[in-house]
C-alpha cells in the first residue's frame, strides 16, 4: 500500500511537470507565432505600422502617410488578442516597446518622431520612391 501511494505521488509530480512543460511549449508557440506574424507583416507590406488605435503618436504617424496618399498596412495592437505578444516581438526586434513602429520596404523607420523627421529631410519620400515634396 505504501508503494502504491509513493507511485501515486511520483505520478502526480510527473503529470504536473508534463503540464508545466506543455504550458511552456504553448507559450513558446505563441511567441513564435507572434514573431512569424511580425516578420510576415514587415516583409509582405510596402508600409507597415504597428499602432494602437487611441495613441496620438500613432495617429500622427498614420496621418503622414495619408497626406502622402499612401495606404499603410496598420496593425492596431490594442484591438488584437495577441497585441501584447506582438509588442514583445517588436521590443526584441527594434529595441522599443512603444508605438507606433513604422516599417517601409522591410526597413525600420522608427516611431512618430522619426517618421516626421524622415518626412522633413526627404528620407521618407526616398524610401517610398517618391520625389521630395
Amino acid at each position: 500500500m505504501h508503494r502504491g501511494r509513493r507511485f501515486g505521488i511520483t505520478g502526480l509530480v510527473v503529470a504536473v511537470g508534463l503540464l508545466l512543460l506543455g504550458s511552456a511549449t504553448e507559450a513558446d508557440r505563441g511567441s513564435n507565432s507572434a514573431a512569424a506574424f511580425v516578420q510576415n507583416v514587415v516583409y509582405s507590406n510596402r508600409i507597415a505600422i504597428f499602432s494602437k488605435s487611441y495613441c496620438p503618436y500613432s495617429l500622427r504617424a498614420k496621418r503622414v502617410f495619408s497626406e502622402l496618399q499612401e495606404k499603410p498596412f496598420v496593425i492596431e495592437l490594442d484591438l488584437r488578442d495577441d497585441g501584447r505578444e506582438i509588442q514583445n516581438v517588436l521590443l526584441d526586434l527594434v529595441g522599443r516597446y512603444t508605438v507606433p513602429q513604422v516599417f517601409i520596404n522591410g526597413q525600420h523607420v522608427g516611431g512618430s518622431d522619426e517618421t516626421l523627421d524622415a518626412l522633413a529631410n526627404g528620407q521618407l519620400q526616398k524610401l517610398l520612391g517618391k520625389s521630395s515634396i
